[in-house]
């Protein structure tokens, strides 16, 4: 069935209340990585309790990361999930996220895309406890068969790298169960676990969340440029320029200016396939 853009960003926002606790942060910061070495201090921040604090992209998953599966089932969508690929992700928080919290989160389908062989939906979910905004989360979705309907093509600038070394390198390994364990934090698309699945989208085997890499990356630059200050940062952009299997190693550039760093990441056992490009986190 093909998408009814229209009916879809005409349709009225859908607004749900989440919570969370120590325990869906402790489960997401375990599912991107975090915890090794285990008694490491650094770590603990991420996975102690008594010393919690919560990465900005945990925003991506609180509540079960119903924003963006919701947003495929809105009015005037009704897509195969075999033919869905996350195409990129933005979380800007408005303060820090507290460990325990409850909010209003409201969505809706911000924009819809024509890019010929696919299209693309900005999936728009905003949070809001009694003390004011606390995030707004922009998933671009891309649905493959779906374009030619004629509509706007949409944005399509690139983030040039800078034509210098980068400041640091660091490479992170993906365990083999990484994608089974991040599942538990609410993304249950059969893609990342299902071989039969991932053979129907075309993989020969089962792939690793987009955002699992997402929070891995930006777990990786506030470890190794922010001090572990995840409370700097503002704002985090990516495109998901390539899959990463279980199994494989990230290599992670990083790139800092004033106020932002730049972030290339690669796949080093697919001589340095993307992974992620045009990823920028913005800090204090």
């Amino acid at each position: 069935m093909p998408i009814d853009a229209a009916k879809a960003i005409a349709a009225d926002p859908r607004t749900t209340e989440i919570g969370w606790d120590h325990k869906d942060v402790q489960l997401y910061h375990l599912g991107i990585g975090a915890g090794i070495p285990a008694t490491d201090p650094d770590e603990l921040r991420y996975t102690l309790e008594s010393r919690l604090h919560v990465l900005p992209s945990f925003a991506t998953v609180a509540g079960a990361g119903m924003g963006v599966v919701g947003g495929l089932s809105s009015p005037g969508i009704d897509v195969d999930l075999a033919a869905v690929l996350h195409g990129g992700q933005t979380v800007r928080v408005h303060r820090p996220i507290p460990v325990k919290g409850r909010a209003v989160q409201t969505s809706k389908v911000a924009a819809v895309y024509d890019k010929g062989k696919a299209a693309v939906l900005v999936l728009r979910t905003e949070a809001a406890d009694d003390d004011g905004p606390l995030w707004t989360n922009d998933a671009q979705i891309f649905v493959r068969g779906e374009g030619g309907f004629g509509g706007e093509r949409g944005p399509s600038e690139r983030l040039a790298l800078p034509d210098r070394t980068p400041d640091r390198v660091v490479e992170r390994t993906i365990r083999k169960d990484q994608a089974l364990l991040y599942r538990l934090s609410g993304d249950w698309n059969p893609l990342h676990a299902d071989p039969e699945f991932a053979e129907l989208a075309g993989f020969d085997r089962p792939i690793l969340h987009g955002l699992c890499t997402y929070g891995m990356t930006l777990k990786a630059v506030a470890d190794t440029l922010l001090d572990g200050a995840v409370a700097r940062i503002g704002a985090y952009s990516t495109r998901f320029a390539g899959v990463v299997f279980p199994g494989e190693t990230l290599r992670i550039r990083m790139w800092a200016g004033d106020g932002r760093v730049q972030v290339a990441v690669t796949a080093t056992e697919r001589d340095d396939a993307p992974v992620l490009a045009d990823t920028l986190v913005e800090h204090f």
